[in-house]
């Protein structure tokens, strides 16, 4: 399993998101992992996510909200991550 479809299981099992686009942005960043010892792979990621989890919560709590729920993936090797986190609604405004 890679690690997209590894969060994907996650994040969808923790917000069920009303919609969730993961991708993997780390050919931009292969320079810059290989420079800090990381593998050039499956480091960086680019996340939107929309779901009712994110009602009442700031851009802050969201971002926690998320990072806490991928923090192995951090462990394991990810290095950077992208996110936008809106409700339903907020994301219906745009």
């Amino acid at each position: 399993m890679t690690r997209a479809e590894r969060m994907k299981a996650t994040l969808e099992a923790t917000f069920a998101p009303a919609a969730l686009q993961i991708e993997d942005e780390s050919r931009r960043h292969a320079n810059h992992a290989g420079r800090h010892g990381l593998p050039a792979s499956e480091t960086h990621y680019k996340v939107t996510l929309i779901s009712d989890a994110f009602t009442g919560l700031s851009r802050v709590a969201r971002q926690r909200a998320v990072n806490e729920a991928l923090a192995s993936e951090f462990s394991c090797g990810m290095h950077a991550l992208s996110l936008t986190l809106r409700t339903p609604e907020e994301a219906a405004e745009t």
